[in-house]
Order: C-alpha cells, then structure tokens, then sequence
C-alpha cells in the first residue's frame, strides 16, 4: 500500500479503484485504511460468500439495471460519514479507465463526499482471465492517490451534472494511474484474452 496517509481520516469518501482482477474487491476491503463498503455485484452474494458480504457491509449491485436499493445503501454510508467503495468501469479488464461510468460521480455530488483513487497493479497476470489469481508470491501494489474534491449540487441534479463531473474525474484518475506506474515501474496487465465474458 503506497501514501495510505492521503486516505481522509474522516468524514465521507467515495474510494474509487481501476479493475484488472478478481481480488480487487476484497483487497480494497481489507487494505484500505478505514472500512470500505463496496458496491459488489449481486451474483457474489450467491453461496456462502454472502454471508461474509453482508457481515463486512459490503452493498449488493445489480449492474445490469438501474438499482435505486444500492444507491440508497451507498448514500447512508456516506450520510453517516463512512466509504464507499466504486469501481467506475463497471468490470475487470484492462484497467486503464477507458470505460467509466458515472456512479462515482453521483455519489460525490449528492454528497461532496471527496474521491480517492486506488490504482491496483499486479492483481491479475498480462494475459490472464478475468478469474485468475495472482501466482504465489506475485507482488500487488495498491497506490492511493491524491484526493478529488467534488462540490455537492443540490437537488435537482441534471446529467449534464453528472456526465461533466464524470469526466473530470476520469481525467484525474487517468493521471493519477500514470504517476501510479510511474512510481512503482509496474504496468497493466493488458486486455483479456479474446472472447473472455465480462465479470
């Protein structure tokens, strides 16, 4: 975990991380340096495992259709002063943010809660599926970066709101990912292998 010290103390936060692997989730969750409340896809809280979700307070997403219940989950977290976490290009792949969507976005300006961007490098192999795990030993680095202060616009919020503050943060999480693998000397893993299905 690299400049954990630019992580808010307190107060409300949106944690907003690229996706290159599957433990992305879970290491945010356990790493970060105060409880994360991760918006997570609907089909994890299938099994067992979510059990262990709902006790760790992660938020069921459904990511296929407007999900007005995890909205409201994330927006009392924050109201009582907690982190959310978003991963804004919506699935695994080659981690760069070329796609994002404006989730992040929202929950920052209902809120003025500030973004914090996590760059995750090492989480999945160049080359490696969607499900794979990092090799044994296999170095992770988690980069925090530098806050987004984002004001908070009162009801009624257009999407021109959204989408303008969408792309902004875009634009500093794409620079906050270079100085990423700039500090560490790591790069991406790459796209998916052809005809891998979306996670």
């Amino acid at each position: 975990m690299h400049h954990a010290e630019r992580f808010p103390a307190t107060g409300p936060v949106v944690v907003a991380g690229n996706h290159i692997g599957l433990v992305d989730g879970p290491l945010m969750a356990i790493f970060a340096p105060r409880p994360v409340h991760a918006l997570t896809k609907v089909e994890m809280f299938a099994g067992p495992l979510g059990a262990f979700l709902r006790a760790s307070g992660q938020i069921p997403l459904d990511r296929f259709h407007a999900d007005p219940a995890a909205v409201r989950a994330a927006l009392r977290v924050l109201g009582e002063g907690g982190a959310v976490g978003v991963f804004p290009e919506g699935t695994r792949g080659p981690g760069d943010l070329e796609t994002f969507r404006g989730g992040a976005a929202y929950l920052a300006l209902v809120t003025g809660a500030p973004v914090v961007p996590l760059t995750f490098l090492g989480t999945r192999e160049p080359g490696g599926s969607s499900s794979s795990l990092p090799r044994k030993g296999a170095r992770i680095d988690i980069v925090v970066g530098e806050p987004s202060a984002v004001d908070a616009v009162p009801w009624p919020r257009t999407r021109e709101n959204v989408r303008l503050t969408s792309a902004a943060l875009r634009d500093h999480m794409q620079q906050q990912l270079a100085v990423a693998l700039d500090e560490t000397g790591r790069s991406l893993p790459g796209p998916l292998p052809q005809g891998e299905p979306d996670e």
